[in-house]
Parts: structure tokens; sequence; C-alpha cells
């Protein structure tokens, strides 16, 4: 029954790792259009606005002083944060190469799960993650054409801490509340920012943007900022932070296939090559052994 627990808890993961995906496709197309700093605040808004119709239909009560403390830490990673990083690293990075440089982002979150959550990856399960991180990194240098770490880089790389202590937090929180009330408190705790400097920030000429750039700007604020977490928070909270994690290593090559339709950016077999081998790593990362705290054991049952 636990098994079969986990295996769903990785089946949602890597549903909330496509729709994740299409975050950094997403922005660098919107990025043509519009100011970076807007697409933060409106992405943020959109979200706020469909959290806050969520948890007024379901009549949620407010949570405790200490969690909604808690929930607030966790907007600042994952809705102020990681997006801003990631907003401003893809003004001049392609969206390929920023999703390559996100390959660190599963060994960060399983550090940030071993420290905060008290998972206890065994040495298997490390040498997995290290290698597929080694992999992605490896590749992000030689596609940079001199081993160079660019200003776009240093963004995404500021990107991933924010990303993955906001996960682990968010998966804490499911031990009390659902994974979708999770994210929903988080970006409505944001709307008093958000709301205010969406309107500050508004284009002065709506006119010159095409349907495309707001169709984007959608999907940032309702699939990435929101629906997204709706699987990801419950697959982490079923499989285990640090297990589910390496499902993020297939996430880099998701977003090269999608940044090809979407961005015109090319696929090459080099690439091809390259995923095959992290998805190795990820298939074999996911059978080692995480021993979980008693406290997680006692939410997951």
């Amino acid at each position: 029954m636990l098994s079969r627990r986990r295996n769903l808890g990785l089946l949602l993961g890597f549903v909330g790792i496509v729709i994740f995906a299409g975050t950094l496709p997403g922005t660098r197309y919107v990025n043509q259009y519009l100011d970076p700093y807007f697409v933060v605040a409106a992405r943020s808004a959109l979200a706020g606005i469909a959290g806050l119709v969520a948890l007024l239909l379901t009549r949620r009560a407010m949570p405790s002083p200490r969690t909604l403390a808690l929930l607030a830490f966790c907007a600042l990673c994952l809705v102020l944060g990681f997006p801003l990083m990631i907003t401003l690293a893809l003004v001049t990075v392609p969206a390929a190469h920023g999703g390559v440089i996100l390959g660190v982002l599963p060994l960060a979150t399983a550090c940030a799960a071993a420290l905060i959550q008290h998972e206890r990856p065994s040495t298997g399960f490390w040498i997995a993650g290290v290698l597929g991180a080694a992999l992605v990194i490896a590749f992000a240098l030689h596609r940079s054409g001199g081993g160079t770490i660019t200003a776009g880089d240093l963004l995404t790389l500021l990107a991933v801490p924010c990303a993955a202590i906001g996960y682990t937090y968010s998966a804490r929180l499911t031990a009390i509340m659902p994974g979708w009330e999770v994210i929903s408190w988080c970006v409505v705790i944001s709307l008093p920012v958000a709301l205010p400097a969406t309107y500050l920030l508004w284009p002065a000429d709506i006119a010159m943007i095409p349907a495309g750039g707001w169709v984007a700007l959608v999907y940032l604020g309702l699939m990435s900022q929101f629906i997204g977490f709706f699987a990801w928070n419950a697959g982490l909270a079923m499989g285990g932070v640090a297990r589910v994690s390496q499902i993020q290593l297939l996430m880099p090559f998701v977003v090269v296939i999608m940044a090809a339709f979407v961005n015109r950016e090319t696929i090459d077999l080099e690439t091809v090559l390259f995923a095959v081998a992290v998805v190795a790593t990820v298939a074999v990362g996911t059978r080692m052994r995480v021993s979980r705290g008693a406290a997680q054991e006692r939410g997951a049952r």
C-alpha cells in the first residue's frame, strides 16, 4: 500500500514538473512584449485571485498565526523569489539553456529535505542525484560555448535555493492541510503586494501586445504559479521530498522540447543523449532507499 502511494506520488510529481516546464518557454516568450517585473507581479496577482476564489468556495478556516508565518515564508520563496530570478534571467538566457541550469534543483531540494524534513537518503540515492546534477551542469557549461557562467546563469542559480526551500516547506505544510490549500494561501498572502505592483507596472500601450503574450501570462499565473502546485505538493507529500524531487531532473529536457515549439529553439542529438543519461539517473535514484522522519510517516498515513 505504501509502495503504491509512493508511486502515485512520483506520477503526480511528474505531472507537476510538466506544468512547471512550461514556465521557462512561456516566460521567455512573454518577455518579448512585457516588462519582466510586470510579468512577476501579474502572474502572482492572477494566481492570488484564483487562490482566493478557491479558499472562499471551499470555506477554509484561517490558519493559525504560526502556520501563516510559514506560508508567508513559502510565498517569499515560491511566489516572489523564484519567479523574479527566473524571469530576469530569461531576458537574456534562452529557455532551453535556463531549463538545463535548473538541473541542479533536484539535488538542492534533496539537501533541503535532509536539513528541514530530516529525510535520510541512502548513499546510492546521493550518488545518483549528484551524477544527474553533474550531467546537466556539464551540458550547460558545454552549451555556453566556452565553459563560462553568464549573469543569466547566475540568476537562474539564485532561483534554485528559492525553489528548493519553498518546495520543502510547502511539503511540510501538507501534513496539516491539502497541497492545493498550501499554494492557495501562499498566493493569497502575496496579493497585497502583487495587486498594487500589477497596477503600477501596467503596460502603457496594451494594444501593442499580441494575444499570445497574454495567453502566456495567463499560463504563468494559473498553471505555473497555481495549478501545477496541486499535483506537485501532493506528490511530495506522498512520495517524500527527496525521492520525488529527483523527477525534476527530467524538467530540463521537457523544457527543451517545449522551447522548440514555443520559442523555435533547436533540439539536437547531443541534447537527446544527455536526456537519456539523465533519465537513467532518475530511474536509479527514485528506486533508492529514503528514510522519512516520524512526523512525515504520520502525515503520509
